[in-house]
Formats: C-alpha cells, structure tokens, sequence
C-alpha cells in the first residue's frame, strides 16, 4: 500500500464519518488545496522537486496541520512529485524541472486526527498537445468519477464513469489498474479499494457519512508500470508520459461534497446539474 495510489487489495468494513467529523476533513482538504495551487504555481522552469516539497511543508507548518505522507511507511517527504513517465510515488529531491515537464504533484494532510489527499498534474511552461490533451481527460475523468458518487449508488459506478470518460476519447490511452483509490478519513488509507474502471452497478453500496479518494492515473501508451530501486516511484513499462488527478469526496445524503476542491465541487456540479450540499456552503 503505498500514498496516492494503492495496490488493489481485498474489502473489509468502511468507515461511516459523522458530520462533525467530515467537517474536520473539510479542514485537513482545505489545506491540502491550497498546497496544491501553490506548488502548482512554482512549477516553472529551474525549480527542484525539493523546493516544491518545501512549499507544501511551509502550508503545513502555517496551517497547523499534519503530513499524511511523510513517515508512511518511512516515506521522506510530504509531497509526491513525479515527472513525466512516472505515475505516482516519486520522491521529491534535486531534479530541476524543465519546459515541457508534465508533473503530477500529490499531497496528503492530517487535521485532528482526520485526513485529505488530492493530486493535481501541472504543464511546465509549454508541453505538446498530446500531453495537454492527456491531462485534460484525466482530469475529466475524476469529475466524472466525482459525479457518480451519489448516495444510494454503487462504487462500481464510479470506476465506470472514470473509464467511460478515458475510453471515450479513443486515444487507446492505459488506466492502471494495479494501483487505484481509497477510502480515507481517520487514517489516510482505508477501505474500500476504489479502482478506476467498471462496470458499474457493482460494489458497496454508497452511504452517506462514506469518504473516498478518486484518482485516475492515465497513460500514454501501457497501463504497465515498475518500482524504481527506491521502493516507491512508479513508472510506465513503456517510459510513456502518464497524467494523475486526485480528489477526497464525502458522500451525503444531499449528493457529493469534493472536501480538496476549494468550492466543494460547487461550480462543477452547478454546471452538471448534480445536487451537493458545496452549493449551500459557497
């Protein structure tokens, strides 16, 4: 088991979060947002993975939260940054970022005990359009994954919307499926498994009070990947360019409320047509 991205493993119980404590993650996704958008924002040429890493603790620090990642499993760092052909898992250091790098930046953060985790993948400065368009529906796909997480669903639902949106590009790009997402709440890693592909009408059965991590990781070429010798970065069998997009969503009787997206989701499900209680709290 590994943080942003899981081996795919057996069910076992969910945990049912009280609105008091979905509230406290609604704390810990806040401050994971906003260390994404400010990494983001110094993914620019000449910058290491490391001073990355040091923004993201800095948000930590003046936040008064936890690290989800650093010490999981003696994991180093509180980021995951990973470069262009690897998906998940890489180990912020001193590689300096380059134009045309694509960038998946993952973050976990803890707030009383409570987690948030979400990914975002970043262009720096100019990339082909093939990358840009990769990016595009991977992030496509997570809100497509977001909007069937509807209470009385199924978790199929989700992994079907995930790779319905993927497929219906017709790019032949790879979804993984050795690594998927995850329940999370009082630890960052819990049940069930939320893999990225369907069918749907299978599954647990979605429950308010549920909290999942959604998070395709899409490739160019093969869904096949590796462990580096570090025990941690995964990289495409192929050395294609993967995409990864990431966001913790808690599962309500009112419809989803996305607890890493600023505005809880609100503008995008507004846009859909999908109830969810961010429209009230925005």
């Amino acid at each position: 088991m590994r943080s942003g991205g899981v081996m795919f493993r057996r069910p076992g119980a969910i945990e049912i979060k009280n609105r008091e404590q979905l509230a406290m993650m609604r704390r810990a996704g806040l401050v994971v947002a906003e260390a994404l958008t400010a990494c983001g924002e110094a993914c620019v040429d000449g910058v290491t993975t490391a001073e990355l890493d040091g923004i993201a603790a800095s948000v930590l620090t003046r936040r008064d939260a936890g690290s989800s990642f650093r010490g999981y499993h003696g994991y180093p760092a509180v980021l995951c940054v990973s470069v262009n052909d690897e998906v998940v898992h890489g180990i912020p250091g001193e590689r300096v970022l380059r134009t045309g790098d694509l960038v998946s930046i993952d973050f976990g953060a803890v707030v009383e005990g409570w987690h948030g985790d979400a990914a975002v993948t970043v262009a720096v400065g100019a990339v082909p359009r093939d990358l840009a368009e990769l990016s595009d529906t991977t992030r496509a796909a997570l809100w497509a994954g977001l909007s069937a997480a509807l209470p009385g669903g199924r978790l199929g639902d989700v992994g079907a919307a995930v790779e319905d949106t993927v497929r219906s590009v017709g790019r032949g790009y790879g979804i993984l499926r050795d690594y998927v997402g995850h329940g999370i709440g009082s630890r960052m890693h819990m049940e069930p498994a939320v893999p990225n592909f369907g069918p749907a009408g299978r599954g647990p059965k979605l429950r308010p009070g549920m909290a999942i991590a959604i998070e395709p990781m899409v490739t160019l070429g093969s869904e096949e990947v590796y462990v580096h010798d570090d025990d941690w970065t995964v990289s495409t069998v192929d050395r294609s360019f993967a995409a990864h997009w990431e966001h913790t969503v808690a599962i309500t009787a009112d419809g989803p409320w996305v607890l890493t997206a600023l505005d809880g989701g609100a503008a995008h499900f507004t846009e859909a047509g999908i109830p969810s209680p961010a429209q009230a709290r925005t």
